[in-house]
Order: C-alpha cells, then structure tokens, then sequence
C-alpha cells in the first residue's frame, strides 16, 4: 500500500510538471507568433519573399535551440521553490507571489545564460518579456483555478462525503505510536478500519511492535511538521486524529519555541492540508490542563485559566482549529483528563503510575499539594473517547469541544495517594507541599456522557493494580528510565530540527494566557 501511495505521489508531481512545462512552452510559442506578427503587419517584412521566410526560420530555430533550456530551468527553480513539494511559503497566503518570482528568476537566469553564450538574447527582447509576462499569467491563472475548483466543487464534494456514522473507514492518525496512540491503534484495527500512522518514532517501533504488518496499518516514519510528508500522509483519508504533540507541562517548559512549533504551528499546517485535501472530520487531543486553577466544577463553557505554555498552546491551537470550521472542514477538540494506566508506550511522569511505581520499587508513596483536585482517565479509556467521538454522527461532534472523563474520578491528589496506599499497605504514605505545580480543577464530564453515550471502563483500582503487577512481574526494569518520560527523554536525547518561529504563533500564546472562554450561540456551537 506504502508503495502504492508512494508511486501515485510521484506520478501526480510529474503531471504537475509536465503541465507547467506545457504552460511555458505554450507561452514561448505565444509571444513569438505575436512578435513575428507584429513584424509582419507593423514592419512589412512580408515585402520580400526571402526576408519574410527567413525571419520566420530564425524564430523557429531559436525556439528549437533554446525553449528547452528555459523550461529546463523553470522545473528546476519551481522545484526548489516548492511548487511540487508544498513547502510552507507556496502553501500559504503569498503562494501568487511565489509563482511569479519563481518564474521571473527563471527567465532572468535563461537570458543571462543567453546572452553570455549568444552575445545577444533574440529574437528580441521584447518577445521574451512577453513570453515572461504570459508564463506568469497563465502560471497564476492554473494555480487560482485550481484553488478555485477545490473551494466551489471539492467543498460541495466534502458535504456528501463528509461520513456519518459507520461510513468512516480510512483514518490518519498522527502521532500514533505514544501513550494514547498505541491504545487506540489496537481499537481501531479490530473494528476494521484501515489505519495510516504518521509519526516521528522517537521511541522507536517498540510501543507499536504488535501492529506492525497488520494488513490494514500503515506506518509513515516521518516528521509531522514536514508538509510535504503531511500531503502525502492525508491522501485518500476520511478522518484525521491529531495526536502528535510535546506532552506535559515540564516536557514544554525545556523549549518556548520548540513547544510552539510542535503544538501550535503544525497543528494549523496539518488542518489546512487536511482542509484542503477534502478531509473533514478532524480530531484533536486537547487537555483539562487548559482550566489551570479553579475553585469551580468546570465545563467546556468555562473561562479557562492556563497556568503552564503546554495548556496554553493546546489552548492557542482550539481556536485556530474553531476559527477554520466550515460547512466542508469539522474539528472536534477532546480535553482529555489526568491519563494512568499501561499502553504501548507506558509513562511514569503521570501522578497515578509515578505514585504507584514509586510504592512498589521504594516503598514510599510521596503525595505533593495533596488538596488539589484533578480528573483521573485511563489511558483505554482515552482511546476509547477518540473512538467514541469518531463513530459518532457528525452533527453530534462537529465544531465541538468535550471534556473526556468520568465525574466519579474527580480526585484530590492525597485521594489518589490513598487509593494507591490501600493497594500497598507496606508503603509509607507522606506527604508535601511543591509551588511546582499550581494546578487545581474539577471537571464536568457531563456532556461527552449525555451526548456521546461515553462511559469510562475503568477505575484508579485497576489502572493502580495494572501498574503493580507489570513492575513486580519484571517486565519494567526501571521506572525511572527516561523512555518512560517526556521531560527526561527530550532532555537527555536532545530536540531534533529546531526552527524559527512565525510571529502569529508568539502571539496566539501570549493571547491564551488571559481570560480565553469558549464562546456559545444559540445552536450550542463553540465558536
């Protein structure tokens, strides 16, 4: 199937190329036929038969000699522009602009050439400024069309296949092999879907180990930031699940602007190819961090209140996602809670699985700022929402915020330490007080229960024995180890292929530090 993809990839950029060829050529022999028109009506040539044919053979032996060398060099400088790969710039506002500095450096650096090796650029200059200027508007005018077909025709397309209930079957999942991914990907298969997997592998293959080969999953071993792979990646999907992200408030802190990118910048890039390649259900993994610290019971209507860059670029990417929503384009945003409990990818920088692991290898189970609340998920759980919310109609998710969780695992952290105790009376339970983390909210689950018919399998009882038995059978040699946590990993592995980062992205965070509050009308819509 990879390969498959992989040769219709390359077969549409050779169409693409050979087009924009034609296009070039096309306009050459334009601006020469209107040249040697002009000779003939404006300058008489026509007057003497043998001036006549030999200005005519001279345009056609320049064309022969030289419009090869031209659309030569086109290709090669609409490629490094991104004409074919999709690079940032020519998929953004200015893409017009591109095409015509591209195809302007293009006929600069053929008549340098020209001139350098002929002494002169014939048949005129004037024939070639015309063949420019017609490269360019009919460049342009392949390209605006091609995005107007894709607004007017491919958006009424997308309203049918916008798929209900049961109907969807291809999905993309980025960042599909982490602690939530590698949960869901089994749920997924067994229902049949066939399942493309974008993701980077930082951890390598291992959380996905019992996948791979399946008939039905793919897996792309690629950079969710690299748009032209995002392209790829999208072709042929019904849904995309955006799971891809830097996780964690400490794991954000080590990096602003790597986090920005990662969270916030290609978050927006991979919903405007999803948009653009007709994919409409679009579902992003959000957090209940984004409420900060509340004395309040906090639905998805609630002021939000971000204590931390992670919550705030997860925050920053809502209403980037909110603010594309179209009749042809629907996110659903999923806050997930506190997540404990084993995967593929188990984590030991998560309260339930740290506490419990420390309880069984050091026998002491130490609870910080135990009076602050937080909402508790398992980790099957979690997958199951992001099923839950993909089988579901699309006018019950569509444009939609949920809280995932349970209202009955609303804990304090020192009721969390204590259910854990309860598991392993040997351990000492103490207790602490850390500035660390200020978090502290309850959460109302009630609208993912009342319209998504969610309901949470498990309880901290069995997530907590879950992780016992996995640490005692041998299987976890070290929770300690940094595979098993994001800040520990990304500090001592290092942060691959760091970038700049745009304006709009700086701006959008700084935004979402005060005061965001999700926005309701009459329908019940988040705008």
């Amino acid at each position: 199937m990879k390969h498959l993809h992989s040769l219709r990839l390359t077969w549409e950029i050779a169409v693409r190329m050979i087009a924009d060829a034609l296009m070039v050529n096309g306009a050459v022999l334009s601006a020469f036929i209107a040249h040697f028109s002009y000779k003939v009506m404006v300058e008489h040539v026509t007057a003497n038969t043998e001036v006549f044919f030999w200005i005519w053979r001279s345009y056609v032996r320049c064309y022969i000699g030289s419009a090869w060398l031209l659309t030569l060099i086109c290709l090669v400088v609409f490629t490094l522009s991104g004409f074919y790969t999709y690079g940032r710039a020519y998929i953004g506002h200015y893409k017009r602009w591109i095409v015509i500095q591209s195809t302007s450096l293009s006929y600069l650096i053929f008549c340098f050439l020209l001139y350098a090796f002929n002494g002169a650029v014939t048949p005129g200059g004037s024939a070639w400024v015309l063949a420019w200027l017609l490269s360019v508007c009919a460049l342009v005018a392949a390209r605006a069309w091609s995005l107007l077909w894709r607004n007017l025709v491919l958006a009424e397309r997308q309203l049918v296949k916008l798929p209900e209930k049961g109907k969807v079957r291809n999905v993309l999942i980025i960042g599909g092999a982490g602690y939530i991914g590698s949960a869901l990907l089994p749920k997924l298969l067994e229902k049949d879907y066939r399942v493309r997997l974008l993701d980077l592998l930082l951890y390598g293959t291992e959380p996905i180990r019992n996948l791979l080969g399946h008939p039905h999953l793919e897996v792309m071993h690629a950079d969710f930031r690299q748009v032209d792979r995002v392209v790829e990646a999208m072709s042929d999907m019904d849904a995309v699940i955006h799971l891809g992200a830097i996780v964690g408030d400490s794991a954000c802190a080590l990096n602003k602007e790597l986090t920005i990118e990662v969270n916030l910048m290609a978050t927006r890039m991979i919903a405007e190819v999803a948009k653009g390649s007709a994919v409409g259900r679009f579902l992003f993994a959000s957090t209940c961090s984004v409420y900060g610290g509340s004395k309040q019971i906090l639905d998805e209507y609630s002021q939000l209140n971000p204590v931390s860059l992670y919550a705030r670029s997860k925050i920053a990417s809502e209403r980037v996602l909110m603010s594309m929503a179209t009749a042809s384009f629907a996110p659903t945003c999923l806050r997930f809670s506190t997540i404990y409990g084993l995967s593929g990818r188990t984590r030991f920088d998560l309260v339930i699985n740290l506490l419990t692991a420390k309880g069984v290898v050091d026998g002491v189970i130490t609870v910080f700022n135990g009076n602050q609340w937080r909402p508790f998920l398992h980790v099957e759980d979690a997958a199951l929402g992001v099923l839950k919310s993909l089988e579901a109609p699309l006018n019950l998710v569509r444009d939609q915020i949920f809280n995932v969780g349970s209202n009955d695992q609303n804990y304090t952290i020192r009721e969390a330490g204590e259910i854990i105790h309860g598991l392993l009376p040997t351990a000492k339970l103490v207790s602490g007080i850390s500035g660390a983390d200020q978090r502290n909210y309850r959460v109302d689950f009630s609208k993912i229960h009342r319209t998504l018919g969610f309901v949470p399998q498990w309880t901290i009882e069995q997530g907590v024995q879950q992780v016992i038995n996995i640490i005692r059978s041998g299987a976890v040699k070290d929770y300690r180890d940094a595979k098993y946590s994001n800040a520990k990993f990304l500090t001592e592995e290092g942060s691959a292929r760091m970038r700049c980062v745009n304006g709009w992205a700086d701006d959008l965070i700084d935004q979402s530090s005060s005061g965001y509050r999700v926005l309701v009308e009459a329908t019940g819509e988040a705008v």
